[in-house]
C-alpha cells in the first residue's frame, strides 16, 4: 500500500508533510469527491472484505467506493500514515421510518485530535448526510457546510449528529420523489461515544449488513459520489443529482429513472465506477436515504 497511489487515486497534489487541519480537509474533500459511498458489491455477487490490504486493492486500484467500514478504515490508514492521531469510533444511525436509532453498532466514522481540539471525520455516510469537512467535536453549535449545517450534541457521554434541512426544488414531479417530510427541519443521522473501537468489531455487523434480507443493503442498491457543488445518487434505477443552495437556500433536485441498458454507462460516466461482474440493480425497500 502506497500514498502516493491513494493521493493518484483522489487526485490529490497538495503537500502533505505538515498534519494540520487545512491538509486534512482538502485531503478529506478530494476523497469523497473521488471515491463513491456504494455496497454495488452486494449486488454482483462479491463480499466486502474489511482487510484492509482488500479494501485498499478495490478503492485505490479497481478505482471503486465502498460503505463506512471500508471508506473509513482506509481513510484512518491514510490520516495515520501522514502523522494524524486517529481513532476508530461506532455509532448507531438514525431510522426515521421507526424514528429510533439502531440497536447494535452499524457504522464506522473517525476522531482525530489536532491541536488539543478533536475533529470528527467520516468519509463513509455518502447521500446528503455526508460532511464535507472535519466537524469540531463540541456541542451545541452550528456548523455551517456546502450541504447545509450540521450540529453535535452531548448528552450524559453520547453524542448526536443532526443536518438542519434546506427546502427543495424539484423541476420534474412526473418521477416520484423519496419520503421526504416538508416538515422535517432536522435530521436525526447518527448517535456514537468516544470509547474507541478496534476494526475487528465490526466484522459481525459487516456480514450482517451485507445478507440479512431486512437490512437497508440488501434492499436497496446504492452508490452515492459528492460533486464540487453537490451530490450525485443512484438508488435502484433512480438516478438523483442535487445542486446544493441553488438560489435562495433552496437545493436543485433532478430526477430521472435509468434504464437496465445505460446502467453500466451511467455509473462509469457519473460515478467512474467498472465492475468486473454483473450488477442487478435492487430497489425493495420503503426505508428513506433522503
Amino acid at each position: 500500500m502506497d500514498i502516493k497511489e491513494y493521493f493518484a487515486r483522489i487526485s490529490y497534489q497538495g503537500s502533505y508533510d505538515k498534519p494540520d487541519l487545512a491538509t486534512l480537509t482538502d485531503i478529506f474533500q478530494h476523497h469523497i469527491q473521488a471515491v463513491p459511498f456504494e455496497n454495488l458489491s452486494i449486488h454482483c455477487g462479491e463480499s466486502i472484505e474489511l482487510d484492509l490490504e482488500a479494501t485498499y486493492n478495490k478503492i485505490v486500484r479497481k478505482k471503486r467506493g465502498g460503505w463506512c467500514m471500508e471508506n473509513n478504515h482506509l481513510l484512518s490508514w491514510v490520516l495515520k500514515t501522514l502523522g494524524y492521531d486517529v481513532t476508530l469510533l461506532g455509532s448507531k444511525v438514525y431510522v426515521p421510518e421507526y424514528d429510533a436509532y439502531a440497536d447494535e453498532i452499524d457504522h464506522l466514522l473517525l476522531k482525530v485530535v489536532l491541536d488539543g481540539k478533536s475533529y470528527i471525520v467520516d468519509g463513509g455516510f455518502g447521500m446528503v448526510y455526508q460532511i464535507w469537512q472535519p466537524l469540531e467535536l463540541i456541542s451545541g453549535i452550528d456548523q455551517p457546510q456546502t450541504p447545509g449545517v450540521f450540529r453535535l450534541l452531548e448528552e450524559s457521554g453520547v453524542w448526536y449528529l443532526e443536518k438542519v434541512k434546506r427546502k427543495q426544488w424539484v423541476p420534474n414531479q412526473t418521477v416520484s420523489t423519496s419520503h421526504n417530510v416538508e416538515k422535517e427541519v432536522c435530521r436525526r443521522v447518527y448517535l456514537f461515544t468516544l470509547q474507541p473501537r478496534d476494526i475487528e468489531e465490526f466484522r459481525d455487523r459487516n456480514a450482517h449488513l451485507q445478507t440479512a434480507p431486512d437490512s437497508l443493503f440488501v434492499t436497496k442498491s446504492m452508490c452515492s459520489l459528492q460533486t464540487p457543488d453537490g451530490v450525485r445518487v443512484l438508488v435502484g434505477w433512480k438516478l438523483t443529482e442535487i445542486k446544493y443552495n441553488y438560489k435562495d437556500n433552496m437545493d436543485l433536485v433532478e430526477i430521472r429513472i435509468v434504464a437496465d441498458e445505460e446502467m453500466e454507462k451511467t455509473l462509469k460516466d457519473k460515478f467512474n465506477v467498472t465492475l468486473d461482474k454483473k450488477f442487478v440493480p435492487v430497489n425493495t425497500s420503503r426505508l428513506s436515504l433522503f
